[in-house]
């Protein structure tokens, strides 16, 4: 474990930062980070979309959340400068920069950004089935208003959303 650690420690020295065209010739293996491949027996990241709190839990002290003390480790190994996000979990891809080499800040920081800052667009909520469409609206007057609010005013449904949220947020 401690080559691991010694392997993933924050600093500049491991070597250059590749760009797209880097990788393309040069065709290193990119090695991501243990914590993003869920492969760290004493850290595993929990990350609220949200509010972009980052914690880490450890399965044997259950008990305490640790603090996210490896935000300055590289994401990959060789370093990049830029990072293309794209999962099964989520329709969008997130394009994570750092001249200076990607860290797991930052990908944290982007994706919240990404998430919490841009809209849905039209079209993405019209391709959404007409059943996802109503709780997506439900939800969204649900939690536009507070409870005293809506006595007093009736919420008028957003018709945009945020990407995150339960459903999506307004």
């Amino acid at each position: 474990m401690a080559d691991t650690i010694g392997k993933w420690a924050p600093g500049s020295s491991y070597g250059p930062v590749l760009s797209q065209t880097d990788l393309y010739l040069l065709k290193p293996e990119l090695e991501l980070n243990p914590i993003l491949r869920n492969a760290n027996d004493k850290f595993q990241l929990i990350f609220n979309i949200s509010s972009g709190q980052t914690v880490g839990f450890n399965h044997e002290a259950r008990d305490r959340d640790l603090p996210f003390n490896a935000k300055d480790e590289p994401a990959t190994l060789p370093r990049v400068a830029e990072l293309i996000i794209i999962t099964d979990l989520s329709p969008w891809c997130t394009i994570v920069r750092n001249a200076n080499g990607v860290t797991m800040n930052d990908i944290c920081t982007t994706v919240w950004k990404e998430y919490t800052d841009n809209m849905v667009t039209d079209k993405e909520f019209e391709s959404l089935p007409s059943r996802l469409q109503e709780q997506v609206r439900r939800h969204a007057t649900s939690s536009q208003a507070s409870s005293w609010q809506q006595y007093y005013a009736p919420a008028q449904p957003p018709s945009r959303f945020r990407r995150v949220g339960k459903y999506l947020r307004p």
